[in-house]
């Protein structure tokens, strides 16, 4: 047996206090549509192919444990890695790379191509990663090709990338000391390195600014420091870009929201009416 429904079911109590909604949070993904960049990928691919192309030419005009010791060799392998990376994220309308990853390379890269082009050019005798240390001619060849992809289009390119193709606003002044780890325990890796070889052995400095033989230790650590603080400047600058850079990506979204709202008319053949017979001129 089950109990008689009452007739008249009383009022429940009011809630005290005003009803609020709790936020419910929803994926971007869910709202807008993804939405594929395969220009984009193809420019990165480009950029990962410049890179490489300038690491396997080093690799092979040098021995490759010599090569690979290299902070240009070093961040233009790190720069293919992340590009392509980011050319697979764009055609597959992914989400981008962390902006830690993103800044970190892009700083090692711009870092690259003012070193070389502010402090090496002009080193007597010519600086060259590829020639025979010592060698007093200025590099040319696939020596000079080497040279100009890792220090001068492959960088570039990055920075072009960056400021064209990637969303402002990304890189956080937070990030600029993390950046900093990587030229710290280059430092150690390259002054350590030169103390494992024994003295006078061809490219035992890796860079005139770190031969302690011919500057000693305390000319070293005091252009390193001068170095640092001029790299963690860089950092600072590349983030307040970051941060007042028109953004790209917001002209191309506005182009597509404005295709979408009025499509181009079709047209009609000339000379066809609706009904799609050809019409043609009247007899007499």
């Amino acid at each position: 047996m089950t109990a008689p429904i009452p007739r008249d079911i009383p009022d429940l109590p009011a809630i005290p206090g005003t009803p609020t909604l709790l936020p419910s949070y929803v994926p971007a993904a869910a709202v807008v549509p993804p939405v594929r960049h395969p220009l984009v990928a193809v420019y990165r691919l480009l950029v990962a192919a410049a890179a490489t192309a300038g690491v396997a030419l080093t690799l092979l005009l040098t021995g490759a444990l010599h090569a690979l010791s290299y902070f240009a060799v070093q961040s233009a392998i790190l720069l293919a890695l992340v590009s392509t990376l980011s050319a697979r994220r764009a055609w597959t309308a992914r989400r981008p790379l962390p902006s830690a990853v993103i800044g970190a390379t892009l700083l090692y890269a711009v870092i690259t191509a003012l070193v070389y082009h502010l402090v090496l050019t002009g080193a007597s005798p010519p600086f060259s990663m590829t020639a025979p240390p010592g060698s007093p001619a200025t590099p040319t060849g696939w020596h000079a090709v080497a040279n100009h992809l890792l220090h001068t289009v492959a960088p570039t390119a990055a920075v072009l990338d960056w400021l064209l193709l990637s969303a402002p606003g990304r890189l956080h002044l937070r990030q600029a000391t993390g950046w900093m780890l990587y030229p710290l325990a280059y430092l150690v890796f390259a002054l350590s390195r030169a103390e494992f070889l024994t003295p006078g052995t061809p490219g035992r400095y890796l860079y005139p600014f770190l031969d302690v033989d011919q500057h000693g230790y305390k000319s070293i650590l005091a252009n390193a420091l001068l170095l640092g603080l001029f790299f963690y400047a860089l950092a600072l600058i590349l983030v307040a870009l970051d941060h007042t850079r028109p953004d790209p990506t917001r002209y191309r979204a506005r182009r597509r929201i404005r295709a979408r709202k009025h499509p181009r008319p079709r047209t009609r053949p000339r000379g066809r009416g609706k009904t799609g017979f050809r019409l043609r001129p009247p007899v007499g």
